[in-house]
């Protein structure tokens, strides 16, 4: 047996390992930690991880979220009598828990309610052919080429936020010039839902590689529809993997919470609400 003493370890061997550790409690439980090994194992940069946080304090609830997300992705107007007889799209919509406070955590208030983008899509596991999955940047993706319309999608998602089109799309007048050429439309007979502006995301991305330069988070903090339209700003975008976004300081807020948490579907969207 040797008779040196152990070393002690130094002042920054310990506050690296306090980071560490810190780093993997904040991430134990979340898909985020697999997508970054994955990455890493890759030899490849991890891809940015999107989420969206939603400040109920600044909300008024003027509902110009609502408008800019069907503008944007071409989520056409039924009409009136249309919309008697079903279910309108509305991939960002402005619900009401109904008294169901602790339920929806949400109050007692409406609250812009996209889709969740949760990191535990049920929709994915339910779906029989693929036409939807999760990508490497956390968004859910809906193949609409591929759906089939079985609809077990909406009955797997636990916060109802997947719609099927029952008409054949249908511009007013008949003059569809005025629809976003970024935007497919979408057919009858297939599930559409809010997919965060991927059209926007991807241009900025392009944008970025091709005058080789990083992103800015403030860039990217106003780049879905919604969050573009929101006079009170009360909708932020943002990378949860970049540990200096706006997104994540609000995500690791205090005032910060998820709907549902106890079904461990892990949402990407945090509302917050309270004093801090």
């Amino acid at each position: 047996m040797s008779g040196r003493l152990p070393r002690q370890a130094s002042r920054r061997e310990v506050l690296t390992l306090a980071a560490t550790a810190a780093a993997g409690a904040a991430l134990k439980g979340s898909a985020l930690a697999d997508e970054k090994s994955v990455a890493l194992a890759r030899g490849k940069a991890p891809s940015p991880q999107w989420g969206l946080a939603i400040d109920l304090d600044r909300c008024s609830r003027c509902q110009a979220c609502v408008v800019a997300c069907a503008t944007e992705n071409n989520v056409l107007p039924l009409g009136p009598q249309v919309f008697a007889s079903t279910r309108p799209i509305r991939w960002m919509d402005m619900l009401d828990p109904g008294g169901r406070g602790d339920l929806w955590a949400l109050g007692r208030w409406p609250a812009p309610i996209p889709c969740m983008q949760c990191e535990r899509p049920e929709c994915v596991k339910a779906c029989p052919v693929g036409a939807c999955y999760r990508s490497e940047d956390g968004i859910v993706v809906q193949v609409w080429d591929r759906c089939i319309g079985c609809r077990a999608c909406m009955i797997a998602c636990p916060y109802g936020r997947r719609y099927y089109n029952w008409t054949q799309p249908a511009w007013p007048g008949g003059d569809p010039s005025s629809a976003n050429p970024d935007v497919a439309l979408r057919p009858v007979g297939v599930v559409e839902k809010c997919t965060f502006c991927q059209h926007r995301i991807r241009a900025v991305l392009e944008r970025a590689r091709l005058d080789d330069e990083p992103l800015d988070d403030e860039q990217i903090q106003r780049l879905p529809a919604c969050a573009a339209a929101c006079p009170s700003r009360a909708i932020t975008f943002g990378d949860l993997a970049d540990p200096h976004s706006a997104l994540l300081a609000l995500a690791q807020s205090s005032r910060a919470t998820r709907l549902l948490p106890e079904l461990g579907t892990h949402p990407r969207v945090f509302y917050l609400r309270g004093k801090p």
